[in-house]
């Protein structure tokens, strides 16, 4: 992955964030995506692993319900060999990092790691 890739897929990325438009972001995600977050857990109950992009969207969609007010200001992206680091602050202000592995244009595996110990880092209702 080049910057010019990692930038316009950050800038894509956040602005379908802060519109709340899922249908945006899995333009992004393979079908067979897997997502793996603790936030995932605290939603849907479970082990917080998404297995394809259905599931991911249900997940998506409920915290989009749970968190009306959910909003991202990017920090900082690091680019790597087929994987991308985003660094953001969430609407509470909490810092979160999104790590993203491609196959190609794609997502194929995803993980959100959250800095600190709060029971409820997404800010979810």
């Amino acid at each position: 992955m080049d910057h010019t890739m990692a930038r316009a897929f950050v800038d894509s990325w956040v602005k379908a964030w802060n519109a709340h438009d899922v249908d945006a972001l899995l333009t992004h995600f393979s079908d067979d995506v897997t997502f793996r977050s603790p936030v995932a857990a605290q939603l849907l109950g479970g082990d917080g692993v998404i297995r394809g992009k259905d599931m991911l969207r249900a997940y998506w969609a409920e915290g989009l319900r749970r968190i009306p007010d959910l909003r991202f200001e990017v920090v900082g992206s690091y680019v790597g060999v087929d994987c991308l680091v985003i660094n953001y602050r969430n609407q509470k202000g909490g810092l979160v990092n999104e790590v993203l592995l491609f196959d190609g244009p794609l997502v194929t595996e995803g993980y959100g790691t959250y800095l600190g110990e709060s029971d409820n880092p997404a800010g979810a209702h």
